[in-house]
């Protein structure tokens, strides 16, 4: 067998993307510089309109350009005279009121992409609009900080371009279990079995058969840890939930991964926006607030911080299917225990001074919120790692 069919097997057997260094680095010894602190970095894929996310009632102009999708003052759950949220964010509006969440306003970069992949890459790469970059920023950070690979994990089969660096890469897996049966497989025991001739080189059977011994053995490792913890049984029964009940489980676990990344898509809403909107939406809030609950009754809410953005907002005014097109500056939600400014982080959009293309302009760029982070919470040089200097936000 070649390694090129070997890995391609692999992949697909297992539902992972793996190395051999990914999963020995479970079995080494937590480093010394070990930070209990935490970022869960969730995307909301395909473009979640902010506007009708965070909703700005008492303004004419948000119903005059949004005939038939605007959310009527009925509809909407208040959180101050003006601003409200969407109704399916209930759960989310409790995290609110107790202080949880910083809701910040008009978050884009210069010359914004309104592709949904580009604009992806340039978030998860941390790039200029006009910057092509192979390496994520998350990524990034595993190389700066000399970091095994699993202080940062994407709960998905494979591994987006965010947890990518340039010596370095995050682990992308499903769940421990999944990962430890995949390896008792039929398929991975005969390559174990089958190859242990001295004569073996790196380049063929020997290097498949040091992977498969390594993969196994980590794999145990993760389990064996894992399963110590079970996660809420309350997690929704969809995707997203199972990321999340994952996230916890490592979490409480005391996994010393220190960056996780998960994704609920559907928000490319270019036509009967409001029910898809208001079903996922739903599908966040219940999942996020049963997640804090979880992190909290473990008493590891303190060291975690979740960061929620979408590649791009939608443009102000709806199109003739009582959808919203590509647009550009969002709204991001911060979520933890102890965050300096609570709620309404900045003001709302203003509606009255829009782009060329009828979008919002953005006030606070990106990566702005990745350096305040990286510096405030990770507490590593943020510079090196974004390449090039940005201003610190004040939300932790």
């Amino acid at each position: 067998m070649k390694r090129r069919d070997f890995l391609k097997q692999t992949t697909f057997a297992s539902g992972m993307f793996f190395v051999p260094q990914f999963l020995k680095a479970f079995e080494q010894q937590l480093p010394k510089t070990f930070s209990h602190k935490k970022v869960v970095i969730i995307q909301l894929k395909g473009g979640n309109d902010g506007l009708n996310t965070i909703v700005p009632f008492r303004n004419d102009i948000y119903y005059q350009q949004r005939e038939n999708i605007a959310l009527k003052e009925n509809e909407i759950l208040k959180i101050s005279d003006e601003v409200g949220f969407h109704k399916s964010l209930q759960p989310l509006q409790k995290i609110y009121d107790k202080g949880f969440v910083s809701v910040i306003n008009n978050v884009g970069y210069p010359n914004p992409n309104l592709s949904h992949f580009r604009s992806t890459d340039i978030w998860q790469t941390a790039s200029d609009s006009n910057e092509y970059l192979q390496n994520g920023w998350v990524g990034r950070y595993l190389d700066f900080t000399k970091a095994n690979p699993s202080k940062a994990i994407e709960v998905d089969e494979s591994l987006s371009l965010l947890l990518k660096g340039n010596t370095q890469n995050g682990l992308a897996v499903t769940d421990a279990k999944t990962l430890y049966n995949s390896l008792k497989e039929p398929f991975y025991k005969n390559i174990i079995n089958a190859n242990t001739n001295a004569h073996l080189n790196e380049h063929n059977l020997g290097y498949l058969y040091n992977t498969m011994i390594d993969a196994k053995s980590s794999a145990k490792y993760i389990f064996e840890k894992t399963k110590v913890k079970t996660a809420s049984n309350n997690y929704p029964k969809n995707l997203f939930g199972k990321q999340l009940k994952t996230i916890s489980q490592f979490i409480n676990s005391g996994l010393e991964t220190q960056v996780y990344y998960a994704g609920l898509t559907g928000f490319d809403t270019h036509a009967n926006q409001q029910n898809t909107q208001a079903r996922l939406l739903e599908t966040y809030a219940e999942s996020m607030a049963i997640f804090v609950e979880d992190l909290q009754q473990n008493n590891n809410f303190d060291d975690v911080l979740i960061l929620t953005f979408s590649e791009f907002g939608r443009r102000v005014k709806q199109n003739e299917s009582k959808g919203t097109d590509h647009g550009a500056a969002n709204n991001v939600f911060v979520i933890g225990k102890n965050l300096k400014q609570q709620g309404l982080y900045n003001s709302l959009p203003n509606l009255s001074d829009l782009d060329a293309n009828g979008n919002i302009k953005h006030e606070i760029d990106f990566r702005e919120i990745y350096a305040t982070i990286l510096d405030k919470w990770l507490q590593v040089d943020d510079v090196s790692i974004l390449n090039k200097s940005f201003s610190k936000l004040k939300f932790v």
